[in-house]
């Protein structure tokens, strides 16, 4: 019987934790835009093409190096 009561206090202060948790996140708004990324994956993705092409030199480089890497693992 004395694990029960145990028991009962442990999942009643690990209920007032995520509660707490999740009014802290509330406040902070974390659940006020809850529409856009549900649409946002309906939209055409045209910027992140662009952005693809272009490239930046540095990353560039620096996948350079990992599959210089990934090269020498594999062979």
């Amino acid at each position: 019987m004395d694990i029960l009561y145990l028991m009962i206090l442990c999942s009643v202060s690990l209920a007032a934790v995520f509660l707490v948790v999740f009014i802290v996140s509330a406040r902070k708004g974390q659940f006020e835009d809850d529409e856009s990324p549900a649409v946002r994956i309906l939209f055409d993705s045209d910027e992140i093409k662009e952005t693809e092409e272009t490239g930046n030199k540095e990353s560039d480089k620096e996948k350079g190096e990992s599959n210089k890497i990934e090269k020498k693992v594999n062979s």
